[in-house]
This record gives structure tokens, C-alpha cells and sequence, in this order.
């Protein structure tokens, strides 16, 4: 699909609302073709935890944990 859109005076396009505030990674084909392409960004912070995925697991096992109730005595509630 194919739309056409108008660059403003500081060369901006409007995506829409639809789009707000999201995160686009922009691939430039060639000279004036780009293509964009949605994305999310980790905090810097964070990434270890994206890179091992050992850890990474075992705290997806702990959330999916909790979602079910299943704490240990020494759990804090907040």
C-alpha cells in the first residue's frame, strides 16, 4: 500500500496519530527510498538480561509465578 505524504519546510513527515510516540528504525534503500519499520527500545540497563537468556528465563519462570500466587513466605507485598 502506497500513500502520499508532503514533507514539511524542515523536511518532517506526518505519520498520523496512529504513531505517536513510537519508534521507528529507517532503512535508506537507495538515494530518497527509505523504508521504516517499527521498534522498541531496551534501556541500556537492561540489556544483559536480553542478552543471557538463562536469566532472562528465569525471570520470566518468577513473573509467570507470581501472576499464579505462588510466593514464598518471605514475599513482599507492595
Amino acid at each position: 500500500m502506497e500513500h502520499t505524504l508532503q514533507a514539511d519546510s524542515k523536511g518532517r513527515v506526518n505519520l498520523g496519530t496512529a504513531f505517536a510516540s513510537q519508534f521507528f528504525l529507517v532503512e535508506e534503500l537507495e538515494p530518497g527510498e527509505f523504508v521504516f519499520k517499527k521498534a522498541s527500545l531496551i534501556p541500556e540497563r537492561e540489556l544483559w538480561l536480553h542478552r543471557n537468556p538463562e536469566a532472562k528465563a528465569q525471570v520470566l519462570r518468577g513473573i509467570e509465578q507470581a501472576k499464579s500466587g505462588k510466593l514464598t513466605k518471605n514475599a513482599v507485598s507492595l
